[in-house]
Formats: structure tokens, C-alpha cells, sequence
């Protein structure tokens, strides 16, 4: 499972899930200082999701915050490893799943695109990793050699094979959209907020997004949190509507040293070694999400030279001995 953890503290605003809103002084318009403030939240993907609108109309914002909503949940529904009648769960089951629903095509094609981009860095087929891992850590201990190299075995984007027709995995195969799905979330949610006419809101799905301005007109500042002090926050990013995204070592931990996590090198079978936390801005959230796994299995040399050629993305890359990297363009406050 893939769950994002940024700063929880706010600076008088109200904690919004793993969220920081960091105040900054800015002269923008006082329109945007009368709007009222309209929040929902729903449980989806294991965490809760919290929607802030901020809309004139009470009855305008509170429509277009359930129509995101169930965007979110929809998505959850189709694509979570952990509800019994989601399609991923019957893909891993029978190993192919006919007349796929479009939104299941959508995140499934865009990983196997990532795939590709990275050479396999991201891969939606890491599922026998996580559970080889997840076994033995439920036993207290780590997998053996052996039981790794079998689920290695089973590991390879290249036996997936997406059409709208119809999704096929290879015997003994599983497929996971933890590095996708909540990021495709937060798009169909930004979209459903926009139908409705809202121009200024932040959604945080276990990815961010953001559209407009908060309180009086300020742009949405968000803390990422030192993935070694879950109450230090390790940069301030001024969000400019793209999309953002963190991964860290620290999410889920298979040993307290944060060597063997969540995040798996699918060529080695266990998980990176350098970083040990990725935030990236993009965008979609689709690609932040992807983008920000993807970048912890690449290392920092590569994933900035790949942000680099990437229209619109940017990266902080931060490792486990604390050193930072960061691409020309990513925007921290002062």
C-alpha cells in the first residue's frame, strides 16, 4: 500500500490529513478573502480523503465536493487491492478481466507507459513483492532469498498486456495501482470541482492538487515533512497548479532502519537504497504519483536528468543520509 504522509501541523488553519498550510503574506485579490470555506471528507484508499472548496454559494460548493468525492471512491472501489468486488482484485484472481472499465484502462496504460519511460523502474506488476515481504514481516522477520527470487519470478510489466477489450496478466502475476490511483483520483476530482464552477480549492486524496488560491488570496503552501522527523518539515512548496506527489521510505516499513519498505527496485526485488524520500510536482497527479515511485527506485542522478526532459515536472529529491538534490525549477518558499 502506498500512503502518503506529509506534515499533519498547520499554522492555524486546521489539519488536513498528512497536509501543511503554511501562511504567506501576498497582496492578491480581496475577493478571494470573503469566500466562504466548505470542506468534505470520505474514506478512500485506506486514508481519509478532505476536500476544501472555497465557493460564495454554499449549496454549489457542497454539490460539487460530493460529485468529487464519489469520483474518488469510484476510483478506489475499481482499483483497491482490499475490496472484494474491485477489478484489480478479480484481474489478480483470474488473471484476465474482460470489458475493463475506462478509468481501470486509463491508470493501467499510463503505468505501463511510466514502464517504458523509465525502463521498468515503475511497474504495476511489483504485487508478489509486497506480499513476500508483507508475509514474513507479519512473522516477524524478512523473506529469504528464495522466496524473493520467486516473486521476482512473477514480476514484469512486459506480461501485462492492456487493450479497452480487455487486461491479461501472466499465470501466478499481480498488479497493483498503489503508484497511480490516488493521483488519477485527485484529477477526476479537480474535474469535477471544475464542472461545478469552483476556482479555488485543495484536495488532498493521499496526492495533491490545487486549483487557484486559498484565504485572501495567498497561493496554497504545502510542508513536506523530513522523512526522518514526521514533525520538521523539510521544505515549504508554493503550489502553482500542478499537481504534487511524495513517496517515502517511511511509509510502510518492513525493518526500523527503513532499508526494506514499500517501495520495491523490481530488478533487484527489494526496495532502493538511496533516497529516502521523492516529492514531485506535475501536471496530473497521475504523474506525480507514478513519477514520485518511479524516482525512488531511479535515484537522484537519473530522475533529475528525467524531470529535466519532462514537460512541466519538477523534483526534490531527498537522501538517506540527508543530502538533498532538487531540479532547477521546483518552487520552495523561502
Amino acid at each position: 500500500m502506498k500512503r502518503r504522509t506529509l506534515i499533519s501541523a498547520t499554522l492555524g488553519l486546521g489539519a488536513l490529513g498528512g497536509l501543511a498550510w503554511l501562511g504567506r503574506e501576498a497582496g492578491t485579490p480581496a475577493a478571494v478573502a470573503m469566500l466562504p470555506r466548505h470542506e468534505g471528507r470520505a474514506k478512500a484508499f485506506g486514508t481519509t480523503v478532505v476536500l476544501t472548496v472555497l465557493h460564495p454559494d454554499e449549496k454549489t460548493a457542497r454539490s460539487a465536493i460530493a460529485d468529487a468525492l464519489a469520483e474518488v471512491r469510484a476510483v478506489d472501489a475499481l482499483m483497491s487491492l482490499h475490496q472484494d468486488g474491485s477489478q484489480l482484485v478479480r484481474l489478480n484472481r483470474d488473471g484476465v478481466l474482460d470489458a475493463p472499465d475506462a478509468r481501470v484502462v486509463a491508470v493501467l496504460q499510463s503505468g505501463q507507459d511510466l514502464a517504458r519511460l523509465t525502463g521498468g523502474a515503475f511497474d504495476l506488476t511489483v504485487q508478489p513483492l509486497w506480499n513476500a515481504f508483507e508475509g514474513a514481516h507479519e512473522q516477524g522477520r524478512l523473506p529469504d532469498a528464495a522466496t524473493i527470487v520467486a516473486a521476482r519470478a512473477r514480476v514484469g510489466w512486459q506480461r501485462l498486456q492492456v487493450t479497452p477489450e480487455r487486461v491479461t496478466l501472466a499465470q501466478g502475476m499481480g498488479v497493483t495501482a498503489n503508484g497511480l490511483a490516488q493521483g488519477y483520483a485527485a484529477d477526476l476530482a479537480s474535474a469535477a470541482l471544475r464542472r461545478h464552477g469552483i476556482e479555488h480549492a485543495l484536495l488532498d486524496t493521499g496526492e495533491f492538487a490545487t486549483i487557484g488560491a486559498k484565504e485572501e488570496g495567498r497561493p496554497w503552501l504545502l510542508g513536506v515533512r523530513d522523512p526522518r522527523d514526521a514533525e520538521a518539515v523539510a521544505a515549504r512548496i508554493v503550489m502553482d497548479g500542478r499537481a504534487l506527489s511524495t513517496s517515502g521510505d517511511y511509509e510502510t516499513v518492513f525493518s526500523a532502519d527503513f532499508r526494506h519498505h514499500h517501495i520495491f527496485d523490481p530488478a533487484v526485488g527489494d526496495s532502493p537504497t538511496q533516497l529516502a524520500s521523492v516529492t514531485v510536482l506535475a501536471p496530473t497527479g497521475l504523474q506525480a504519483d507514478g513519477l514520485s515511485t518511479a524516482f525512488m527506485v531511479l535515484g537522484a542522478e537519473r530522475s533529475l536528468a528525467l524531470a529535466e526532459r519532462l514537460d512541466g515536472v519538477d523534483a526534490l529529491l531527498i537522501g538517506k543520509d540527508g543530502q538533498r538534490w532538487a531540479s532547477k525549477g521546483f518552487p520552495t518558499a523561502a
